[in-house]
């Protein structure tokens, strides 16, 4: 298959076109900059530019570009952090509405659409989104593919936990206090936190695009759910250190601010599109999905 990637230089840019060229397929990438290769293409989201001949006939549009939640949000850097993602999801389905096969089109999405915190509720692709400035960008994110759709696209937004594995940026913020012997649960640690493991998101991500009756909102995360306090117990226990330096809630909003709430906000999301399909996981629960990210 011929896949086309936004957000090729990110972590899972780079993992997922690495397996996909492993496998035999041929891969494409978005650039902002001259192309230094054959297998690059420069557009411009922010103008919406993008030509639809350099695709040729792709199968498969793939958008993971987006700036990084991970920092403080300011005015100006949620600006950032929404338009990064719907103008890049927007230009990818006005380009599939002009090419001559509908291409299937997926985007990353995130749990954080759910709310801030959901406590016990079990959250499926048909639960509502919920409020809050991620659950904003989501409605945007996913809406931004409507024009894919109504052009005869199939269309899928992968709503996605931590992704776990040793080089991944958001993995080793969580295991570094861990590792130097500081680690401990969020806030209360009561918290359903959804991840998923590198293995089984490109897994996710290859089956969507093959399986023409996926589409939607498609959770990406462990069929068994954990807490935050069984996430720590488990990575503790894989790194063979202590964890009982617990972080407070309090200290956790006065420095990060909203962004606390996707690391103190429970989240039960449930894969239960994937699993419907007959996807299966290789690494199902916490302990699996941590192990297989610290041997990667």
């Amino acid at each position: 298959m011929k896949y086309v990637l936004a957000g090729a230089s990110g972590f899972l840019g780079k993992a997922l076109a690495r397996d996909l060229v492993t496998d035999g397929h041929q891969v494409l990438r978005l650039v902002r900059r001259t192309p230094a290769s054959a297998d690059e293409i420069r557009w411009d989201p922010a103008r919406g530019d993008l030509d639809p001949a350099a695709l040729g006939d792709p199968d498969v549009l793939v958008n993971l570009a987006g700036a990084n939640i991970g920092r403080p949000w300011t005015p100006t850097y949620r600006t950032l952090i929404r338009e990064s993602r719907v103008s890049t999801t927007a230009t990818l389905a006005a380009v599939a509405g002009q090419l001559e096969r509908p291409p299937v089109v997926i985007t990353q999405s995130g749990v954080g659409g759910y709310g801030l915190d959901c406590g016990d509720r079990v959250l499926t692709e048909d639960s509502e989104l919920g409020e809050g400035f991620l659950s904003d960008v989501v409605r945007l994110w996913e809406g931004a593919l409507e024009p894919a759709r109504a052009a005869g696209s199939r269309v899928a937004a992968l709503r996605t936990g931590v992704v776990l594995d040793r080089k991944a940026p958001a993995f080793q913020l969580l295991s570094l206090p861990f590792r130097v012997g500081l680690g401990g649960r969020l806030g209360p640690g009561t918290q359903y936190f959804p991840v998923i493991s590198l293995t089984d998101w490109l897994r996710a991500v290859r089956f969507v695009a093959e399986h023409d009756a996926l589409n939607g909102p498609v959770n990406a995360t462990l069929p068994v759910p954990g807490t935050n306090n069984e996430f720590t117990q488990a990575l503790a226990t894989a790194l063979h250190r202590p964890a009982f330096v617990p972080v407070p809630a309090f200290v956790m909003k006065a420095a990060l601010g909203e962004f606390a709430w996707e690391l103190l906000g429970s989240k039960r999301a449930i894969p239960t599109r994937l699993q419907s399909h007959n996807f299966t996981f290789h690494h199902p629960t916490t302990p699996t999905a941590l192990s297989a990210a610290l041997t990667s």
